[in-house]
């Protein structure tokens, strides 16, 4: 397992800290979702921050060794998607979409948790312009909001809001068979 070096001064001397990268990422991942679902809604029961599972959201997979090259997300659409961490294990992505703005046809090669933390309206479209999720024909989202995906299809979202950013983490899972 490969480890990482972190050095914190304090009061002049260096403190050493050696962390497990899947430490990190694992302890990152549940302090963001448990502070998510520590607030609930005014008048209900139900917390903020939904776990969803793909049925319930429509989208596009298959098999990635089909898609070009040059339409993976962080060549496609480098704007949208910074690279928080990438190792042999993972690639976490903070994923950003002004109000507005049409996100470049990309894909998505591995699995991923997507923790999607703002969004205002929304639309996605596949590779031939057809849309294929509106959020102005579904129930409103609670968010923060948390899923998991399998690899995702080229596919183009459309931020509809005129004043709020899309805003979401995406930890996507490398496997030995795709690399």
């Amino acid at each position: 397992m490969k480890s990482i070096d972190t050095a914190a001064h304090h009061k002049g001397g260096a403190l050493s800290l050696k962390l497990r990268i899947n430490e990190v990422l694992a302890l990152s991942l549940c302090a963001a979702f448990l502070t998510a679902c520590a607030t609930t809604d005014a008048g209900d029961d139900r917390t903020t921050s939904e776990v969803v599972e793909t049925s319930s959201i429509n989208y596009v997979t298959g098999d990635p060794s089909t898609w070009p090259e040059a339409l993976e997300a962080t060549v496609a659409a480098p704007d949208n998607h910074k690279i928080l961490l990438e190792n042999d294990e993972v690639r976490v992505l903070e994923v950003t979409l002004a109000p507005g703005e049409t996100e470049p046809l990309h894909f998505h090669r591995w699995p991923s948790v997507l923790h999607i933390q703002e969004a205002g309206q929304w639309m996605d479209r596949d590779a031939d312009g057809n849309v294929i999720m509106d959020t102005r024909d579904m129930p409103p989202m609670p968010l923060p909001l948390t899923m998991w995906k399998e690899p995702e299809a080229p596919h183009s979202p459309v931020n509809l809001s005129d004043d709020i950013w899309i805003r979401l983490i995406r930890v996507e899972l490398k496997t030995s068979s795709d690399e």
